[in-house]
């Protein structure tokens, strides 16, 4: 079992000659490895506690991905102060990059997008 939502891992892989295009997604693909170390070491501790669909782990690694380390952290921010004992929950997916340029790996990583 994977600790990665179903929608947040792909089929991409990093190719050599990618590593240059990948430097800007250094800070990206970090705060993805903390978030998945979170996931599968931290959460299950804490059960199935979130008022919200998909989780506030799951939705952080959807930030981080669709919208960059710093973006994406904001937004993860915003979800935790929200998901209190008072809100109502619900469903509350990550609103998808409209210039969302790259590919997912199957650990969750953002790659560049292979073009052939």
């Amino acid at each position: 079992m994977s600790a990665l939502p179903a929608s947040s891992v792909g089929t991409a892989r990093m190719q050599p000659e990618d590593l240059l295009r990948s430097i800007p997604l250094i800070p990206r693909n970090l705060v993805l490895g903390f978030l998945t170390a979170y996931r599968k070491v931290i959460s299950p501790l804490y059960g199935d506690v979130c008022a919200y669909y998909p989780s506030c782990s799951a939705y952080a690694v959807g930030a981080v991905q669709q919208h960059g380390a710093v973006r994406g952290a904001l937004l993860s921010a915003w979800r935790i102060l929200r998901c209190n004992p008072w809100t109502r929950g619900g469903v509350d997916d990550v609103h998808p990059h409209e210039h969302f340029r790259y590919d997912l790996t199957a650990r969750g990583f953002v790659v560049p997008a292979r073009k052939d």
